[in-house]
């Protein structure tokens, strides 16, 4: 089957037959389920330009550029042709890694979050690897792990969660947050996991490539990380997932669990994660040792963010309440004396995205209405998307009026003179269909049953 990619007014070739390249991987996918033990080889000979030229399809041709200042439209010029020389410098051992592109941006608490931006050419190789890591090791993941995974996101980790808190036996939360995770991590670690599954040196030796490349930091200067994958690298979730994969989520089932004496569970998304135990002496034996074993792995828990918290349907009146992927989780009594979990937008995302829009809106109020309203609306609909949960609606019908209020007041800063009246402004609302809040979340356990 022919495959092509459209890059601006020139079209690219990109793969003759990209049927044998994902039959290739469901081969290594179905070899990685059946034999868990199984190492690989070989691994680096599958990028190829065929594997290459699949992988195009995977990249946004419209990301920010590395420091070659090369776009994707450039590069695919003579897209087969670079590959061949890329392929090439791979056989022999000539590629370098480029240096990655340094960007901070600002947080939700005021601090800045570094992002690696990487050139074209070794985003469409980690592409390339990431695809065949993702083949063996999503045989491997346990069903707790949520993040960077295809097929589940945050959203079906916060519902995995509640209905756990609704139907399981528990009565305490543990939170914990690592700091600095990305740059924590150990490379020698890193190897040392890999090679669980992987028995290719060349495979080893192009991925230690990429985590030892060098950072060009915002003031000029480069740095040269020994531990840490920079965030914005394609292959840096898989490798966080892996990771953690052996230093928590195999250690909580294997270790921690079959020595609780009530129910235990973990529920993580990258490197957010919280647990639930039954008895309070089992959570705090968790609590107890989960500190060393972060730091057995290079890694550090935020004092301040790490706690145990009290959380159940017969001690409601605590108002006890934790926060998990932008989620508030809080025990509620709703009509007719039923318990109910409920899950309410963070007092922190909701103003960290009140305070984005108002930004937003004076930076750009003086965009034509119609580019101006299609961006809104897509504001709108991505906040109402994922925040509609049932028991929120309170929170998205808050965000909204005090959105509108946001975009009314920066509407009519577009000159100097007063533009809309309320009335008049409603009616502008309601010409672009700018969407209302609504409760979104599907009741049925799958996507296709929501849709039938």
């Amino acid at each position: 089957m022919t495959e092509y990619v459209a890059c601006k007014g020139n079209t690219v070739r990109t793969c003759r037959a990209g049927e044998t390249v994902q039959t290739s991987l469901q081969g290594i996918a179905n070899k990685a389920k059946a034999e868990p033990k199984h190492r690989f080889q070989n691994l680096f000979g599958m990028i190829d330009q065929a594997l290459l030229m699949d992988s195009w399809r995977y990249l946004n041709l419209n990301a920010a550029l590395g420091v070659d200042r090369v776009t994707a439209q450039e590069y695919a010029r003579d897209l087969e042709g670079n590959l061949d020389r890329l392929v090439e410098s791979l056989k022999e051992k000539r590629y370098r890694a480029k240096l990655i592109r340094r960007q901070y941006i600002p947080k939700a608490n005021g601090k800045l979050r570094p992002l690696g931006i990487l050139v074209i050419e070794d985003k469409l190789l980690q592409c390339a690897a990431t695809r065949i890591l993702q083949a063996i090791y999503e045989q491997d993941f346990q069903p707790c792990s949520f993040g960077y995974r295809e097929g589940v996101g945050a959203l079906d980790a916060v519902k995995t969660l509640t209905r756990e808190l609704l139907f399981g036996r528990y009565g305490y939360v543990v939170e914990a947050d690592i700091k600095g995770f990305f740059d924590a991590m150990s490379h020698q670690w890193l190897e040392r996991m890999l090679k669980e599954r992987i028995d290719d040196a060349s495979m080893l030796w192009l991925i230690g490539k990429w985590l030892k490349a060098g950072v060009l930091d915002t003031d000029g200067k480069v740095i040269h990380p020994e531990t840490g994958s920079p965030q914005g690298g394609i292959i840096s979730p898989v490798l966080s997932n892996m990771y953690l994969h052996y230093a928590l989520d195999l250690w909580f089932e294997k270790v921690i669990k079959p020595s609780c004496k009530g129910d235990a569970y973990l529920c993580r998304y990258a490197d957010d994660y919280v647990c639930l135990f039954r008895y309070k002496e089992d959570a705090d034996r968790f609590f107890a040792v989960l500190g060393a074993r972060m730091g057995k792995f290079g890694l550090e828990l935020a004092p301040d963010k790490t706690k145990i918290l009290s959380f159940s349907r017969f001690r409601k009146w605590e108002k006890a309440s934790f926060e998990f992927l932008g989620f508030e989780f809080r025990w509620e009594v709703y009509t007719g004396g039923k318990d109910m979990v409920v899950r309410r937008t963070s007092p922190k995302k909701y103003h960290a995205a009140l305070a984005e829009l108002r930004q937003w809106c004076r930076k750009n109020r003086h965009l034509p209405l119609k580019r101006f309203f299609r961006t809104l609306k897509a504001k709108l609909r991505g906040h109402f998307n994922y925040y509609g949960v049932f028991g929120n609606f309170d929170s998205l019908k808050r965000f909204y009026h005090e959105a509108i209020g946001i975009v009314f007041k920066w509407h009519n800063r577009r000159s100097q003179y007063r533009s809309k009246t309320w009335d008049g402004f409603k009616e502008l609302l309601k010409h672009f269909q700018v969407p209302k809040p609504r409760i979104v979340e599907c009741l049925f356990e799958s996507k296709a049953a929501c849709s039938a």
